[in-house]
């Protein structure tokens, strides 16, 4: 029996839950759907889903496992929980930056954070991004200013902030 993760994210989707997860796979390179549920006539009265539509798609994003759920519309994913996409160059950082935010709202994005086309609030950053800001002092300062002033970050610029 393969061993669960203790804790994955569980994602709330209206539809586009299958669709979201090929959309993620395709854009991580060791990723993998793992199965893919589907209703059954069973609760049709509580769910309203046609049998044989997609509930629940297990998936893997960077060994990372994920659920993507078809729960209706009634909940929409915000900014008060986002995923951190963390990257060791700026050509990691264009990479997810240029896909993740493909048809997301332009308005959502500022410090590293976007918005993707389904709502999901993601954070491309670097891998050094804990130690730029949390350094403290004037260094600390020039480097969330330098942050507060960029959608998408530039690892050279954060770098040069940092230095001084």
């Amino acid at each position: 029996m393969a061993r669960i993760q203790k804790i994955a994210p569980c994602l709330w989707f209206d539809e586009q839950a299958e669709e979201a997860a090929k959309y993620y796979c395709g854009i991580f390179k060791n990723s993998r759907i793992v199965t893919v549920t589907r209703y059954g006539k069973a609760g049709y009265e509580v769910h309203r889903r046609p049998a044989g539509s997609v509930m629940v798609v297990a998936f893997e994003l960077e060994g990372q496992p994920f659920t993507a759920l078809n729960g209706g519309p009634l909940f929409k994913f915000n900014e008060a929980i986002s995923l951190q996409v963390y990257c060791d160059t700026q050509e990691e950082i264009d990479y997810y930056w240029e896909r993740l935010t493909a048809g997301g709202d332009e308005r959502a994005q500022q410090c590293g954070w976007l918005k993707d086309r389904y709502g999901v609030s993601w954070q491309v950053v670097p891998s050094s991004m804990q130690d730029l800001v949390t350094a403290g002092g004037e260094k600390g300062d020039r480097v969330m200013s330098a942050l507060l002033d960029m959608k998408k970050l530039d690892l050279a610029a954060l770098t040069r902030a940092a230095a001084g």
